[in-house]
């Protein structure tokens, strides 16, 4: 059964303003694996868009917003060995969809040079 759908859009060049102008801002949003993943790429700022996609695309779908204590970090985003995205959960994050019973959930990411997009899917 769905118990969510999120979906989420964001211009790449707020992300590259982030990347040019505050670390301490980019460690609050993205787990240290998501970094040195993007940062090894040729294109990082677009994947840094995709998965910050993914995660506000993750809240959407879990239904809580900003509340109960959820961070981004709590919400990553990594490539299976086939290079499918996958999503972590961890901290408060995590005990919110265990609590609810949720069973999994899917992410599609898509980025292009000026926009990134994802959607993702949670199970009950």
């Amino acid at each position: 059964m769905i118990f969510g759908v999120g979906i989420d859009l964001i211009e790449v060049r707020r992300i590259e303003k982030l990347l040019k102008n505050d670390d301490l801002q980019l460690q609050k949003i993205f787990t240290e694996h998501e970094i040195d993943y993007c940062r090894k790429l040729a294109n990082g700022s677009q994947h840094f868009a995709g998965r910050f996609a993914a995660k506000e695309a993750f809240l959407k779908a879990l239904g809580k917003g900003w509340r109960e204590e959820i961070k981004f970090r709590d919400i990553e985003t990594i490539n299976n060995e086939l290079g499918k995205p996958e999503i972590i959960l961890y901290g408060k994050t995590k005990s919110i969809f265990e609590a609810e019973a949720l069973k999994c959930s899917h992410v599609s990411i898509s980025h292009l040079k000026d926009y990134a997009t994802a959607i993702v899917l949670i199970e009950k």
